[in-house]
C-alpha cells in the first residue's frame, strides 16, 4: 500500500479510536501505540526514514506551544515546589536509574547514549493522564501540578537529552564546560522567545483574515523553532517562553472570530501530530525487529522490561516521598490545607500519571543514524510509551474512583467571579447611552449578572437591528474584554477560568456579529 494511502487511512483509523478512547475513559495514544504496535509487526509495510533535524521540530514545537499557551503562570506559582520536583529532581532521577540499569543491561553500551535512553523516557506527557483527569473532575491543584510539570520537564530532559547525543557523536563530554553553555543558552533562549513574542503580537494585531491567521501563527511557531536552533539555543526553552508571553497579549489583540477557528484548528493539528508520530515509530520499528534474531530480541525485550518497571517505580517513589515530606511542616499548622490521607492520595494519583506520549517518540525519532544503540534505545523509548499508555492510562480512570478525589471548585468559583465581573463592566460601559433597545440590552447584562450571582430570571426577547445598540453592544464586549484580561492579569483568576469564559465571550460575540452583519 503507498505510504500517503496508509496516512489517510491511519488518520481516519485514528479519529475512529479517539471517539472509543473517550467513551472507554482511557487517553486515546493509548490505542494508537498499539496501533504503532501492530504496524510494526504487518508484512509488506513501506519503509520510512525521517531526518533527525525534522522530527523535534515537527512533533514537538507545535505541541509544546499549544501546551504552553494554556498554561497559568498564577496556578504554577502556587504549586512551584511540586511542579519543580517532577519537572526537575524525577527527572534528573529517572534519567540516572535509567541510564544505569541500561548499561547494568546492556554493558556495551556507551554512557552518552545510556543517558540519552533515560532523557528520552524521562518526561511523561501530561496530556494523556489529563484526558481521562479531566473527565473524573478530580482537584485543581492536580491538573495544575500536571500540566506544569509536562511543560518544564520536556525542557529539562530535551536539554540533557541534547547534551548526551552530542557527546555521543563527538565521543567526549565535559561538565565544567557545558553548565557555562548551558546556561548562556537558557538565557538566550529566554530572550530571543521574549523579542520574538513582541514582534508576532505586532504582526496578529494586523491581520483580520482567518486562513492568514492561522498560516501565520504555524509558521511563526516552526520559525522560532528554527531561529532558536540556528542560534544554538533551546528550541524547547525559547518556544515556551514565546507562548507563555504570546498568551499573555494575544487576547488584547486578536478578536473572537479569528481566535475560535484558530484554537480549533491547533486541537486538530495536535491530534494528527499524535496521529503521524506513532504511525512513523510503528513504520521504523519493523526493520528493527527484522534485523534481530531471537537472542538478541530477548536482549532487547528484557532492557525494555527492565525500564518500564522504572519509570513507573522511581515516579511513584518521588511522589509518595514529596507527600510525606511536605506533610511535615504541615502538622503544627493550626488549618493545614489538606490532610495526611488527601495527601497520599494525591500523591498515588500524580505518581500513576506518568504516561510517555508524543515528546518521547520524537526525542527517539530524532536520534541520528549512526548514534550508537539506536535501534536498542529506540525500541525501549517505544514498549515505554506502549507500557505507562495502555497500563497506566487504561487504569487511571478506576484508580480515580478508588481514590475519591473530588473537585474542590476553585475553577467553577473564579468562573462565576469572572462572570459577574464583566457584566458590572459591560453595564458600566452602557451608562448614559440612549437608544432603542439599549434599556433591554442593559436588563440583558442585568440578568447574567445575577445568574452569576445565584439566580436564574427569564431571558430576554430578542432586540431590533439599530445602530446605537450595535455601537453599544461593541462596547459592552469591549469592556467585558477588558475586565477579564485584568482579572487575569492581577490573578483574582487563573487561565482555566480565563479561556471558558473568554470562550463565552467569543461565541456570544460572533452570534451577534451574524445577528446584526458587524463583522
Amino acid at each position: 500500500m503507498p505510504l500517503f494511502e496508509l496516512v489517510i487511512a491511519l488518520l481516519v483509523a485514528g479519529a475512529l479510536l479517539s471517539a472509543w478512547a473517550r467513551h472507554i475513559s482511557v487517553p486515546y495514544p493509548a490505542l494508537l501505540a498499539l496501533s504503532g504496535a501492530g504496524l510494526a509487526l504487518l508484512p509488506r509495510m513501506p519503509s520510512v526514514t525521517l531526518d533527525p533535524e525534522l522530527a523535534l521540530a515537527l512533533f514537538v514545537a507545535p505541541v509544546l506551544l499549544d501546551a504552553a499557551f494554556d498554561s497559568s503562570p498564577r496556578d504554577l506559582k502556587r504549586h512551584w515546589r511540586a511542579v519543580v520536583g517532577l519537572a526537575v529532581a524525577a527527572v534528573a532521577a529517572t534519567i540516572g536509574a535509567v541510564a544505569a540499569v541500561a548499561r547494568l543491561c546492556v554493558p556495551g553500551l556507551p554512557w552518552p547514549a545510556a543517558i540519552a535512553l533515560g532523557a528520552i523516557v524521562a518526561p511523561p506527557d501530561a496530556a494523556a493522564a489529563t484526558a481521562v483527569l479531566k473527565q473524573m473532575r478530580p482537584p485543581h491543584r492536580l491538573l495544575v501540578i500536571l500540566e506544569g510539570e509536562s511543560l518544564f520537564n520536556d525542557a529539562s530532559a530535551l536539554l540533557v537529552y541534547r547534551l548526551a547525543v552530542a557527546a555521543a557523536v563527538a565521543g567526549s563530554f565535559s561538565a565544567w564546560s557545558a553548565l557555562p553553555l548551558l546556561a548562556v543558552v537558557s538565557l538566550g533562549s529566554v530572550l530571543v522567545g521574549a523579542v520574538l513574542s513582541r514582534l508576532l503580537l505586532f504582526i496578529v494585531g494586523r491581520i483580520r483574515d482567518v486562513a492568514t491567521s492561522v498560516i501565520i501563527q504555524f509558521v511563526t511557531t516552526f520559525a522560532v523553532w528554527i531561529l532558536a536552533e540556528r542560534l544554538r539555543l533551546s528550541g524547547i526553552i525559547t518556544i515556551v517562553t514565546f507562548a507563555i508571553l504570546t498568551a499573555r497579549s494575544a487576547p488584547a489583540r486578536m478578536p473572537a472570530r479569528l481566535r475560535i477557528p484558530s484554537y480549533a484548528v491547533w486541537e486538530v493539528v495536535v491530534f494528527v501530530l499524535n496521529v503521524l508520530a506513532f504511525i512513523l515509530v510503528g513504520l521504523q520499528l519493523r526493520p528493527i525487529l527484522q534485523r534481530l534474531d531471537r537472542p538478541e530480541l530477548f536482549d532487547y525485550l528484557a532492557t525494555a522490561a527492565a525500564v518500564c518497571a522504572l519509570v513507573i517505580i522511581v515516579r511513584m517513589l518521588w511522589a509518595l516521598a514529596y507527600a510525606f515530606a511536605e506533610r511535615w511542616p504541615r502538622q503544627h499548622q493550626a488549618h493545614p490545607r489538606s490532610g495526611p490521607r488527601d495527601s497520599l492520595r494525591s500523591a498515588i494519583a500524580i505518581g500513576w500519571s506518568g504516561m510517555r506520549g508524543i515528546v518521547t517518540l520524537a526525542a527517539g525519532l530524532a536520534l541520528p543514524g549512526g548514534f550508537p544503540g539506536r535501534d536498542l534505545v529506540l525500541f525501549t523509548a517505544f514498549c515505554v510509551v506502549l507500557v505507562t499508555l495502555v497500563l497506566q492510562g487504561g487504569t487511571l480512570a478506576p484508580l480515580m474512583r478508588l481514590l475519591r478525589l473530588e473537585d474542590d471548585g476553585a475553577i467553577e468559583g473564579e468562573i462565576r467571579h469572572a462572570r459577574a465581573e464583566t457584566a458590572r463592566a459591560a453595564l458600566k460601559a452602557l451608562q448614559g447611552t440612549r437608544g432603542s433597545g439599549i434599556a433591554l440590552l442593559t436588563r440583558k447584562y442585568e440578568a447574567r449578572l445575577r445568574r452569576a450571582d445565584g439566580s436564574r430570571p427569564a431571558a430576554p426577547e430578542d432586540v431590533d437591528e439599530v445602530p446605537v445598540y450595535t455601537e453599544a453592544l461593541r462596547r459592552a464586549y469591549e469592556a467585558e474584554r477588558r475586565k477579564l484580561i485584568e482579572l487575569r492579569a492581577s490573578g483574582v483568576i487563573g487561565d482555566d477560568a480565563f479561556h471558558r469564559v473568554e470562550q463565552e465571550l467569543d461565541w456570544a460575540e460572533m452570534h451577534a456579529e451574524a445577528q446584526l452583519g458587524t463583522a
